[in-house]
């Protein structure tokens, strides 16, 4: 079934062409048609000024009836006249359109090498040519040539069946160009649309290989990459969902099951004491979780608000500082802290204590008892460095490309004793970047880890 597109693209070629193409054939018919006629009249116009030569060499009745015969053999007619329009001799009867022409002819603006009196085939019975005798520079007669316009008629005609013959293949061969090039042109654009509907039914496994290198290629390709995107994207939202649900099922089954433990009369307080603290905790790990939740759905829809201000960065570090130092102290970790007093940085102190807080609470969770945590600020000429250091476990390499990704925590198996909701770093990733900044991270495991902390140094005074 020959599809609407490629009718659609078809039509539209074959009317372009077709309308080309006459535009050209009546061109080219129009002029074949003036160069024929125009051949005629100057070989009419020829054979006149020939006889005329003879005549005028040797102009006796031998020659005259010469003329006459052999004209009276050909398609053309020969009538010779005096001075005066008097006719001599012709190799044909004159007829009365012949007798017209003679008699209406301006002898003296005929030219020595003579003229075409009628060349208008289409609507007289003869055209005719002039040519003048002349002896001793006088003018003495005249050699009229004539030609029936229904030879010329005749030649056109011929012309006319080529031209329509050379139409109608030009036409059938047009059709056949047309029909295979809208096929090729619409092809890939059928598979295209057929890929697009496996989209939207849900099947992302859609793969349009093709060598071209036009905008149809790119567009097929672009569609491959989106199907993958799309893949991954599904992948990732199930990944999360997943994850999601484990996050909320383990909180409230550990709440669930030590609600219905300390509602037992037999229990002692100390139990009952030590359970409910489990409960606070995993109820605050449950709000944690959803506050971190409601941030990543306000940066997926781009309501995460960034308000800038001028904060001292050592002032705004400190008020962290603060509230890590019990975390710290009952670790008997120790903390080496630099940053220059002076520094006037344009952030959302807000959103950056947020970022430096979590890595911080990752730090301390992450370094054994009595070890070391260093956080240094650098002012560069474009760029304000923070580097947060630790002496803990460290990260498996594998596991550094994905440390930023939603849910994700390298340590699995003791992800619950470590607590979080992995959901910080990624967090923290977009509130830097909103910031125009940069985040990243190395690792050694049984060493330690590194975060830097990219900032652009804006101009404060703005």
């Amino acid at each position: 079934m020959f599809n609407k597109l490629a009718l659609k693209i078809g039509l539209l070629f074959f009317l372009v062409i077709l309308i080309i193409e006459i535009i050209l054939f009546y061109i080219l018919y129009t002029n074949l048609v003036a160069d024929r006629v125009e051949e005629v009249m100057g070989d009419l116009l020829a054979r006149g000024n020939t006889h005329r030569d003879v005549l005028e060499e040797n102009y006796t009745t031998t020659t005259l009836e010469h003329v006459a015969i052999m004209e009276s053999e050909s398609d053309f007619i020969a009538v010779i006249t005096d001075e005066n329009g008097k006719v001599i001799i012709s190799s044909d009867p004159v007829e009365p359109e012949m007798k017209t022409v003679i008699e209406h002819t301006d002898y003296d603006e005929i030219p020595q090498e003579g003229a075409i009196l009628k060349s208008n085939w289409s609507e007289e019975k003869y055209v005719s040519t002039d040519s003048p005798l002349t002896f001793n520079e006088t003018h003495s007669g005249h050699v009229f040539m004539f030609a029936e316009s229904d030879s010329i008629e005749g030649i056109i005609d011929h012309l006319s069946h080529k031209f329509w013959l050379v139409g109608l293949l030009t036409l059938l061969l047009t059709v056949i160009t047309v029909f295979i090039l809208s096929k090729v042109i619409t092809q890939p654009v059928l598979r295209m649309k057929k890929a697009t509907e496996q989209l939207s039914r849900g099947n992302h496994n859609v793969e349009l290989y093709t060598h071209r290198k036009d905008e149809l290629g790119d567009l097929a390709t672009s569609i491959t990459l989106l199907s993958q995107d799309l893949e991954r994207l599904k992948n990732e939202r199930n990944e999360f969902l997943g994850s999601i649900s484990h996050e909320l099922r383990t909180p409230l089954t550990y709440m669930k099951g030590y609600t219905d433990i300390i509602s037992r009369n037999e229990i002692s307080t100390t139990d009952r004491n030590r359970y409910i603290k489990i409960i606070q905790e995993e109820t605050e790990h449950l709000a944690d979780l959803i506050k971190n939740l409601f941030e990543l759905a306000k940066i997926d829809h781009n309501e995460f608000a960034i308000i800038k201000e001028r904060v001292v960065f050592s002032a705004l570090i400190e008020t962290v500082l603060a509230r890590i130092r019990p975390a710290l102290n009952e670790k008997k970790i120790e903390l080496f802290f630099h940053c220059p007093d002076n520094l006037v940085v344009l952030a959302d102190p807000e959103r950056i204590q947020q970022v430096i807080l979590n890595i911080l609470d990752n730090a301390i969770k992450y370094t054994p008892e009595k070890g070391h945590i260093t956080m240094e600020v650098i002012q560069n000429k474009n760029e304000i460095l923070t580097t947060i250091s630790d002496t803990g476990e460290g990260i498996p390499e594998e596991d550094i490309p994905f440390i930023f990704d939603r849910l994700y925590r390298s340590e699995k198996s003791r992800s619950r004793v470590s607590g979080g909701s992995g959901l910080g770093l990624t967090i923290a990733k977009e509130i830097v970047e909103l910031h125009g900044g940069e985040i990243g991270v190395e690792s050694t495991l049984g060493k330690g880890t590194v975060f830097v902390i990219s900032l652009k140094k804006e101009n404060v005074n703005e």
